[in-house]
């Protein structure tokens, strides 16, 4: 019997501005698992990052990427965003994953 190995779903909130190179970023570091990416707004952002409409909006455009890792690996994906991703607002948070699969 295999051993299963815990993952996560870890979710990326970023600026437009940064979507392309967070993306690339991604597949160069986990482009063998499959990940998402979706146009959204995000709300409570703090007013000096919000343009004078945004402020008036009470939401800024943001991009949603998802993707399923290892605990272990989130470690070092999250060190590298930490040091390409500095002062420009990319939040995460992780999820534990109780369950995956593809229909086949």
């Amino acid at each position: 019997m295999s051993s299963v190995i815990p993952k996560v779903c870890l979710t990326l909130l970023a600026a437009p501005s940064v979507e392309e190179k967070l993306l690339d970023v991604l597949l160069e570091m986990v482009g063998d698992e499959v990940f998402t990416s979706v146009p959204t707004f995000s709300h409570g952002t703090s007013h000096g990052r919000l343009s004078s409409v945004e402020q008036v909006l009470g939401r800024s455009a943001a991009v949603q990427v998802q993707i399923l890792v290892t605990e272990e690996g989130m470690n070092p994906l999250l060190e590298r965003l930490r040091a390409e991703f500095r002062c420009t607002g990319l939040r995460y948070w992780a999820s534990a994953l109780t369950t995956e699969g593809e229909m086949a």
